[in-house]
C-alpha cells in the first residue's frame, strides 16, 4: 500500500465515523430492556407484592398467564393512571378484551403516560375512534378454504389454532377472534386444516398461528406440529409467536425438546421495541437457537412505538445480540380501533433508508405494506434505481451519491463458450 493509498482510506474512514455520529448520540437515550435489568426487577418486586407471588410463581408461565392483568382496578396499583386512564379503560373493555401477564407489565414505566410499552398493552382512549375501519381488513374470511386455514401463496398457507396470548397487543390485526375467553380452535377444525394440507402436495410450508400457538399445552402443540411433520410434501414448519416477547418463561426445556423433534422448524416472533430485548427474552431465545430453532422477527411500524429511524436501528441491533434475524417491517394494517398507532409510509422509507448502508444487511429487515383485501405482501422500499439507457443505469448509494454502471445484455453461457472458438 503506497502512503497516497493510506492517506486516501484514512480519509475516507473519517468521513464513515461521522455518518454514525448521531446514532451514537441518539441511542443513549432509547431505554433497552438487557440495559434496563435493574429498573425491571424493581418493578417486577412491586408486582409479586401486589399478586402475593413467590419467585417460583413468576417463573412459572402457567401462573404468568392465570395471573394476567385484565382488571382496571388492579392495574391502577401497578402503574399510574389517571381518572381520564381509567375511565377510557373501561369503556374499551365494553368492545375489545385487554390483558397484560405479569412480566410484560414489569418492563412498563409506571410513571410515563406515554411509555412505548405501555401504549403496546394498555388501552387508550384512542381505541374508541376510528370506528369506520374493518376487523378484517386482511379478508381471511374470504381465503380459508378448509378448517381454520388461510390461503394467499401458491406453496404455503396458515393454520390459526388458538385465539390465546399472553397478552393481547393494541394494535392486532386478528382482534375480531380474541372473545371473552381464550379457546382453541376444536380438534375437528385443526384436523380438517391439516387434512386439507395432505390433500394439497404444492403446500411445502405451513405457518401455525393465532392467537399464540404457545400458548397451547405442550401435548397439543406437540400434535399439531408432528402431524404436520408427517405430511411428506411439508418441508417446513412455521411457528407464529410473541411469548419470547411478553412471556419467555413458556419456552421451558420441555417445550423445546419437543420443537427440535421436528426440524426444520422456524419461529417467528414480534418485539417491537428495544425495551422488549430483556434478558428473560434472551435466555428463551438461547434455548431455542442452541437447539437449531432459526429465530425471525417481524415487526409492526406504530406510531409512537417504533417510528424512528434510531429506535428501529437500537431494536434490530439488540436482537441479532440475542440471535433473532429481523425478518419483516409491517406497515400497520388498518384495524378497527388501531388507527392511532397507523404512521405515514414515509416513516417506514425513512427508516430503511437509514438502515441501509449505515449498519449490516443482518440488521436490515424488509419494509412490506399488506395489499388492501388481502392481496399479498409488497415490499416497499427507498428508490436506488434512478435511470437506465441503453447499456447503462443509475444507480444511488447509500450516501446519496449518483453513478453510472454498466448494464451488459446476458449472453447465454453456451454462446460464449462457442464465441471463445
Amino acid at each position: 500500500m503506497t502512503k497516497k493509498s493510506r492517506e486516501i482510506s484514512l480519509a475516507r474512514a473519517e468521513t464513515l465515523k461521522s455518518r454514525i455520529g448521531d446514532y451514537l448520540e441518539a441511542r443513549k437515550h432509547i431505554p433497552s430492556g438487557r440495559a434496563q435489568t435493574d429498573a425491571i426487577k424493581q418493578r417486577k418486586k412491586h408486582i409479586m407484592n401486589v399478586l402475593n407471588a413467590t419467585e417460583a410463581n413468576w417463573n412459572d408461565y402457567k401462573w404468568q398467564l392465570k395471573h394476567r392483568i385484565n382488571d382496571v382496578n388492579v392495574l391502577k396499583d401497578l402503574i399510574s393512571l389517571d381518572e381520564e386512564e381509567i375511565q377510557a379503560i373501561k369503556q374499551i373493555d365494553e368492545l375489545y378484551r385487554w390483558s397484560i401477564s405479569p412480566y410484560y407489565l414489569s418492563l412498563i414505566d409506571p410513571d410515563d403516560k406515554f411509555d412505548p410499552i405501555k401504549l403496546l398493552a394498555v388501552p387508550n382512549k384512542l381505541e374508541l375512534e376510528n370506528h369506520h375501519a374493518s376487523l378484517d381488513p386482511m379478508n381471511e374470511e374470504f381465503t380459508n378454504p378448509a378448517g381454520s386455514v388461510t390461503r394467499r401463496y401458491p406453496d404455503r398457507l396458515i393454520i390459526n389454532v388458538t385465539n390465546e396470548c399472553a397478552m393481547y397487543c393494541r394494535h392486532c390485526q386478528r382482534r375480531r377472534n380474541i372473545g371473552p375467553e381464550d379457546v382453541m380452535a376444536p380438534r375437528k377444525v385443526i384436523q380438517a386444516s391439516i387434512d386439507y394440507v395432505k390433500a394439497n402436495p404444492e403446500i411445502r410450508d405451513v405457518l401455525i398461528t393465532g392467537g399464540d400457538p404457545l400458548t397451547l399445552s405442550d401435548t397439543q402443540i406437540e400434535w399439531i406440529v408432528s402431524e404436520l411433520h408427517a405430511i411428506n410434501h411439508v418441508e417446513m414448519i412455521r411457528i407464529g409467536s410473541r411469548t419470547l416477547v411478553t412471556l419467555p418463561q413458556r419456552i421451558t426445556d420441555q417445550l423445546v425438546n419437543i420443537l427440535k423433534t421436528y426440524q426444520p422448524l422456524y419461529i417467528n416472533t414480534h418485539f417491537n421495541h428495544p425495551m422488549e430485548v430483556t434478558e428473560a427474552a434472551k435466555e428463551a431465545a438461547d434455548k431455542l437457537a442452541g437447539n437449531g430453532i432459526t429465530l425471525g422477527n417481524q415487526a409492526v411500524l406504530l406510531n409512537g412505538i417504533n417510528n424512528d429511524k434510531f429506535v428501529m436501528r437500537k431494536l434490530n441491533h439488540e436482537l441479532l445480540r440475542i440471535r433473532i434475524k429481523p425478518y419483516y417491517l409491517f406497515h400497520a394494517k388498518t384495524v378497527k380501533g388501531t388507527h392511532h398507532l397507523k404512521t405515514s409510509i414515509d416513516d417506514g422509507l425513512e427508516i430503511i433508508e437509514y438502515l441501509r448502508g449505515f449498519t449490516s444487511g443482518m440488521a436490515i429487515p424488509t419494509y412490506i405494506v399488506n395489499a388492501p383485501g388481502g392481496k399479498g405482501k409488497t415490499p416497499i422500499l427507498p428508490e436506488y434505481l434512478i435511470g437506465r439507457g441503453p447499456g447503462y443505469f443509475k444507480i444511488r448509494t447509500w450516501e446519496g451519491e449518483v453513478l453510472t454502471h454498466e448494464n451488459a445484455d446476458t449472453i447465454p453461457i453456451e454462446d460464449l463458450y462457442k464465441n471463445m472458438h
